[in-house]
């Protein structure tokens, strides 16, 4: 109940104007504001096994993405590394722009980050200054009780890491680099720091299965060995390194980080010297024609079974092969791009994905990238600009429906 009324204050602080009541916030969303928070009744409320890893999730519970930020790349190694920050998004990060985040009710925290662009020699050696920095940012959440999820985001390619046998000793030496280096610069950081291993790995110099996954093709079922070797590697790293390593959670991904590709009969989990601190990473803007496609369409309706359906097929295949089992499932990525002025679309869309996803026991993290214009991806809810948020009843609608208490109240 405080954090509603936090979230209250926050939002009304955001948009200038005030709320009518707490109940504004959990029923009707923002006096004044441009959408209503759907009412979601009959969802189905389905058994989560009773482990520690389970109990994590439901701290977890909601979360928001630092996207186009620390994950930005250029193709100019001669530039100001430092400057990377804010060349996709116009914007360095501040301490009030997580405060906001926090306050609007987030429990999570994502950090994507580039590295490539950030290496002072051969041996992936990263660039002090710009650690420096991702440690300042992720102590920002991390002293406010966040979870916060630190990852290797962009950095695929020959010099780097790449899905195939031919380039498996770069890659294996990347991953054990960079890993090695982050594991001992945050050993001390309890379980509130998750490491996540790759973010969409695949085979980005071949266009016809860059984002689809052909079990059948030989490039696929290679790439695919590949990546359980990474992953593996991963794991490894960390886990020797030592502190609060020993035991961290771990997020891995499998072929594009696609829900179908994580449960594949293909992929395997890293063995691990730790009892279930596996969690696996999904990414999913689902239905694609509403949430991701630019020509697709701009309605999505809680009552519409066509729309739901394709949420409801992906996490119940998470559900029944990984959940159910007491193994834990992260949504690291959603969202559902702005389309002609497809406000409340959205905001039915956040409440029925994540009551579903938390439902299930899975966290989900929507993907902020601060675009809010143009014919793009505009995944924007905070803007950082005026350092509030432009979306607030989508965020109220996550808030809404963010733990398994507030879903099922009746």
């Amino acid at each position: 109940m405080k954090k509603l009324l936090l979230l209250a204050l926050c939002l009304c602080l955001a948009m200038g104007s005030a709320l009518a009541s707490e109940a504004a916030v959990e029923g009707v969303g923002l006096q004044g504001g441009k959408a209503e928070i759907p009412e979601l009744t009959g969802m189905t409320r389905y058994e989560i096994p009773d482990n520690e890893a389970m109990a994590f999730l439901r701290r977890m519970g909601i979360g928001w993405n630092l996207g186009n930020t620390f994950d930005a790349t250029w193709n100019n190694p001669g530039g100001n590394d430092m400057e990377l920050e804010k060349y996709w998004n116009g914007y360095y990060t501040t301490e009030n722009m997580i405060d906001q985040v926090h306050l609007a009710g987030y429990d999570t925290i994502r950090i994507p980050v580039s590295w490539h662009n950030h290496l002072a020699d051969d041996d992936f050696t990263i660039n002090e200054a710009w650690l420096n920095r991702v440690q300042e940012v992720v102590d920002w959440a991390y002293e406010r009780g966040m979870t916060v999820i630190l990852n290797t985001h962009h950095d695929e390619g020959y010099d780097t890491f790449y899905l195939d046998n031919a380039h498996m000793a770069v890659s294996e030496k990347y991953v054990s680099s960079i890993w090695r280096q982050l594991a001992e610069r945050f050993a001390g950081y309890d379980d509130h720091l998750i490491f996540e291993s790759l973010n969409e790995p695949r085979l980005t110099q071949d266009k016809a299965h860059e984002w689809w996954f052909d079990g059948t093709n030989a490039g696929c079922r290679e790439a695919m060995t590949c990546l359980i070797r990474l992953n593996q590697v991963f794991v490894d790293t960390v886990r020797a390194a030592g502190g609060c390593n020993t035991d961290r959670y771990l997020m891995v991904p499998s072929y594009d980080a696609s829900p179908d590709c994580a449960v594949n009969n293909l992929f395997v989990l890293p063995t691990d010297t730790a009892d279930n601190r596996i969690i696996v990473s999904v990414h999913a803007y689902t239905p694609y024609d509403f949430a991701l496609n630019g020509s697709g369409t701009d309605a999505f309706s809680i009552n519409n079974r066509r729309s739901v359906n394709d949420i409801n097929s992906f996490m119940n295949a998470l559900y029944r092969k990984y959940i159910s089992a007491g193994i834990p499932v992260v949504i690291g990525e959603f969202g559902a791009r702005a389309k002609n002025n497809n406000l409340q679309a959205r905001v039915d869309f956040a409440a029925y994905y994540t009551a579903s996803a938390i439902s299930r026991g899975m966290p989900c993290l929507w993907w902020d990238n601060n675009a809010f214009s143009g014919d793009g991806e505009n995944f924007g809810l905070l803007r950082r600009m005026k350092e509030n948020w432009l979306c607030p009843d989508i965020v109220v609608a996550m808030v809404r429906y963010s733990t398994i208490e507030k879903i099922f109240s009746d």
